[in-house]
């Protein structure tokens, strides 16, 4: 079995024209190419169509996370901006909802453009109502300007803790971005935001807020192709897991060793759990690689709970899995999730909320998917090693074959089904 530790970065790579990168969506969701890849043959149709390429009793998992407006622009007193990207929240949580709800003020870990002319003090930003002008007030509508202020609190070895406050306080933190944010478009799509961006960088079943990127297998779903699906009788469920912005972190090290996985939160319900179990036999479909990642997590976590019965969190670490003990585990899939439901039930849990930092890469054995929705990639980046550990060698000829046949790249591109 390969050593994941010691895979290099430069044998995960190819030629990106910047032409090849989609800067907007395509005009219609599910009209998006779709790449086929089953059993080392790769054939070609779209998103509109998807459920003709998928067993009939198979199980499709969606990410149901909603994009923030994480992005925060603030004008200096001198002119200048400063540009405030919420990554996550600093302070321990509960749950992701209990933080977006949160009045007055919160803290949260940020990336800070133009940091270096923010020596002290707060920042303030007056905000318009967007609600304001005749006949608001008596619709019940907000008539009053929002005031968002930003200290620097500490610097972190790879961000800043800010922390937000506002007035009026009694809004909620989620209603606050809506209001004085943007959405924040991954770094490769070099222009504005437009106000298509924000229905477009989002799925359409999109819940529960915390992302700061879309998990963008699932932006070509439409209504019409869930009907399609269960006309075909394939079930759907969801999972959430809060993607942020290291998805983007480029794999800098020479080996993977040296590479630091970035964490994300994810919320899974006990629901959720047992549906899985109860198809355990069927195809497991993962709609984006952060549903793959969540699903895959579980099985592992699942693993902890049989090693440590008694175990209180279960977070999952990076390298975790390739080590004893986890890596010298037995259970099934179908062990494994019954020994997690049967945790959550001896915790009182009915929704389990952590962290992963699993790094899925060649060499991995799937354990609770059999394939994979996913758009194209960057070259050397932890997304293509996740396709590579599903396909093996073949990602090139899927690569090769999207750039020959004129398929869209990344966030906003065209995307494939790969069985695995």
């Amino acid at each position: 079995m390969t050593d994941v530790k010691q895979i290099s970065i430069k044998d995960y790579t190819y030629t990106l024209p910047d032409e090849r990168i989609a800067l907007h969506p395509a005009a219609d969701r599910h009209a998006s190419k779709l790449l086929v890849y089953k059993n080392g043959q790769i054939t070609e149709d779209i998103y509109k169509n998807i459920a003709d390429h998928l067993p009939g009793n198979s199980l499709l998992v969606f990410n149901n996370t909603k994009v923030i407006k994480a992005r925060i622009r603030f004008q200096k007193p001198t002119g200048g901006t400063i540009e405030i990207f919420c990554l996550e929240p600093y302070e321990a949580i509960n749950e992701y909802s209990s933080i977006m709800s949160k009045k007055e003020m919160v803290r949260w870990k940020c990336m800070i453009g133009g940091a270096s002319k923010w020596k002290k003090g707060s920042l303030e930003s007056v905000v318009r109502s967007r609600e304001s002008g005749a006949g608001a007030a008596d619709c019940g509508l907000r008539t009053t300007d929002l005031i968002l202020k930003a200290r620097l609190v500490e610097k972190l070895p790879d961000a800043y803790v800010v922390e937000f406050s506002w007035e009026p306080a009694d809004l909620s933190f989620a209603e606050v971005i809506a209001q004085a944010g943007d959405i924040p478009l991954p770094p490769y799509i070099k222009r504005n935001t437009d106000n298509a961006d924000s229905e477009r960088y989002q799925t359409i079943y999109a819940r529960d807020e915390g992302s700061v990127a879309a998990p963008t297998a699932g932006l070509h779903f439409t209504e019409e192709i869930f009907d399609r699906l269960a006309n075909k009788n394939i079930q759907t469920a969801f999972v959430t897991l809060h993607v942020g912005a290291g998805t983007f972190k480029p794999v800098k090290a020479a080996t993977m060793q040296e590479h630091e996985m970035h964490a994300e939160w994810i919320e899974v319900s006990k629901e959720l759990i047992t549906q899985l179990i109860a198809n355990i036999d069927q195809p497991i479909i993962a709609v984006g690689t952060t549903s793959s990642r969540t699903l895959e997590s579980l099985y592992w976590m699942g693993v902890k709970t049989i090693l440590d019965p008694a175990v209180k969190q279960i977070q999952l670490g990076q390298w975790e899995i390739y080590e004893a003990p986890l890596v010298n585990n037995t259970a099934t899939a179908k062990e494994s999730l019954l020994a997690l439901s049967a945790w959550m039930k001896q915790n009182h849990l009915n929704k389990l909320f952590t962290q992963t930092q699993l790094l899925i890469a060649p060499g991995y054995s799937f354990k609770i998917i059999n394939a994979l929705v996913t758009n194209f990639h960057q070259p050397q980046s932890t997304l293509l090693l996740l396709v590579a550990a599903a396909v093996g060698d073949d990602w090139r000829k899927i690569y090769d074959y999207a750039m020959e046949h004129e398929f869209r790249f990344l966030s906003y591109g065209d995307g494939s089904l790969l069985f695995i």
